[in-house]
C-alpha cells in the first residue's frame, strides 16, 4: 500500500495529535497520506477512519461511489465497525504494508422518494433509512408494500428500513433483532407501533419494499421526515412514497484481526 486517505472527528482528536502520530508513523512506512478535507484522488488505496462508528459510517455513506476500502480507528467507545485501538496503530500500519488483511463488504440499501409533485430523489444508507415525524408529537400513518404485494397498514411514530450493519443501531434500539452484518437481508422495524400485533420482520435482500404516506387521523394531510444514515433529511407528506431495495454498492471495510462480531457482541453485552 503506497497511499492512504484520512478522515478524522475532531471533537474526539481536537489537537490532531493521534492524526499526527498516524501521519509520522505511515511516513516511517513510506506511506504517503492525505489529510480530509482535501481531495480524495484516484491512487488512494485505503481510507483511514479516527473516530468511533458514527465517523466511520458517514465517511462511507460519502465516499460510497470510490469503491475505495475502509479502516476504523477506534477514538471512542467500543464500536461494532470501528476495528483498531489506538495502541494498535503501529501493527495496523505494518499489515496495510505487507498486506495482511481481508476485506469484508457490507450490503447497502437504495432510497428512491417519489414526490407526489412529480419530483424524484435518490440516496443511499450503510446502516438505515428511517421514517420518522416531523414537528408536533403525532401518530403516523402509512402503507407498506413488499414486491408490489400490500404487507400492512400501519400506525407507529416511524418505521426503520435497516441493513444487518445497522442493526445494531437504532433498529436494535427499538427492539429489532440483531443480524451477523455479513449477511443479505432487510429489516423492517416499525418504532413505538400503536398496536400489539406490530412487529420486526426480516425480509430478503432481494426484495422491494414501498412506503406510501397515506392520510393522518380524520383524513388530515401528514408531514414527516426521512432519513438516510441519521445525516440526509427529506421531507414527505401524504401521497408521496419512498421505494427502497439493496444497492448495487457495498461498502468495504478492511478486517485485520480475528475477533468476531459475536465477540464484540458480548463485550456490548457485559458493559
Amino acid at each position: 500500500m503506497k497511499k492512504v486517505y484520512i478522515i478524522t472527528n475532531t471533537a474526539k482528536d481536537p489537537s490532531l495529535s493521534v492524526t499526527h502520530n498516524l501521519v509520522s508513523l505511515l511516513k516511517e512506512y513510506e506511506i504517503e497520506s492525505v489529510l480530509a478535507p482535501k481531495p480524495l484522488t484516484d491512487d488512494v488505496e485505503c481510507i483511514l477512519v479516527l473516530g468511533g462508528d458514527g465517523t466511520l459510517l458517514k465517511a462511507s455513506t460519502d465516499y460510497a461511489d470510490r469503491n475505495i476500502p475502509f479502516l476504523g480507528i477506534n477514538l471512542g467507545t467500543l464500536g461494532f465497525m470501528t476495528e483498531v485501538e489506538i495502541g494498535q496503530m503501529d501493527s495496523a500500519v505494518r499489515a496495510l504494508l505487507d498486506k495482511t488483511y481481508t476485506i469484508e463488504e457490507r450490503m447497502m440499501l437504495n432510497g428512491s422518494i417519489q414526490l407526489k409533485s412529480g419530483e424524484t430523489y435518490f440516496g443511499h444508507a450503510l446502516n438505515d433509512i428511517v421514517l420518522t415525524r416531523k414537528g408536533s408529537l403525532h401518530i403516523l400513518a402509512f402503507d407498506i408494500f413488499v414486491n408490489g404485494r400490500f404487507l400492512n397498514s400501519y400506525k407507529a411514530d416511524g418505521m426503520i428500513v435497516s441493513t444487518p450493519t445497522g442493526s445494531t443501531g437504532y433498529n436494535m434500539s427499538a427492539g429489532g433483532p440483531i443480524i451477523e452484518p455479513k449477511a443479505k437481508m432487510i429489516l423492517l422495524t416499525p418504532i413505538c407501533p400503536h398496536t400489539l400485533s406490530a412487529r420486526s420482520i426480516v425480509l430478503s435482500a432481494d426484495d422491494e419494499i414501498v412506503i406510501k404516506i397515506t392520510n393522518g387521523r380524520n383524513g388530515e394531510k401528514q408531514e414527516m421526515e426521512v432519513n438516510f444514515d441519521g445525516s440526509v433529511t427529506k421531507n414527505l407528506t401524504t401521497g408521496d412514497e419512498i421505494k427502497i431495495t439493496k444497492s448495487e454498492k457495498v461498502t468495504q471495510f478492511i478486517r485485520l484481526s480475528h475477533v468476531s462480531f459475536l465477540e464484540i457482541l458480548n463485550k456490548k453485552f457485559n458493559d
